[in-house]
């Protein structure tokens, strides 16, 4: 086995957590093979293996990536909102164009890879403790914190993700006619849609 120092090690799995995130956004899972990621990182296949047992390992590591640059990105964006009711439109805004600009994402919360992933995972003897230390929890939506105020309409924290994550799968409908006439956008649905999800779930006018 090959010995690589501590600069190295963090060195290497970085390249092939990167090389991961631009192919499998490319290709998708199925489609990226590890010599294709190897390839891209420029290490050998056995290389590979001394950071991650396999494919399945590396694409949890790269939505884990993603999920936590998601969260970042979020964070950023509540704090620019001086009102509850701003800081639930933000969050919408945010996620809905993370979802349609990044496929990763777009598996991460529409189609639940990360859960999906960890319960594969799990069957692995060789890699259940690599799992276990992993979280597959996606706070995206601050719902604890906004389930506590009086104006807001809903008061159980799942309720309100599940919520949100339904308004997600809007997304999908980008390329689908939203309308009788040809001057309304998708954007401008979008926006109107967000409106009135935000309208209704505060109590308050």
């Amino acid at each position: 086995m090959s010995r690589f120092s501590d600069q190295e090690k963090e060195q290497i799995r970085a390249q092939l957590i990167e090389a991961g995130r631009e192919l499998f956004a490319q290709f998708g899972f199925d489609r990226t093979r590890i010599s294709d990621l190897t390839s891209k990182a420029d290490i050998g296949t056995s290389t590979f293996y001394q950071f991650f047992d396999s494919k399945e390992e590396l694409y949890f590591s790269v939505l884990l990536w993603e999920r936590e640059d998601l969260e970042k990105k979020i964070a950023e964006t509540v704090a620019k909102g001086e009102t509850p009711r701003e800081e639930v439109q933000l969050v919408l805004k945010t996620t809905l164009d993370e979802v349609q600009s990044n496929p990763l994402i777009s598996a991460l919360i529409v189609e639940g890879e990360l859960r999906e992933l960890q319960n594969r995972l799990e069957e692995s003897k060789a890699e259940e403790r690599f799992v276990k230390e992993q979280s597959s929890n996606v706070n995206l939506t601050f719902s604890e914190r906004w389930a506590e105020l009086e104006s807001f309409r809903y008061d159980d924290p799942d309720l309100i993700g599940q919520i949100f994550t339904s308004l997600v799968f809007t997304v999908r409908s980008r390329d689908a006619p939203v309308g009788s006439s040809g001057d309304i956008g998708y954007d401008q649905v979008e926006d109107a849609l967000i409106e009135t999800v935000v309208d209704g779930l505060f109590t308050d006018s």
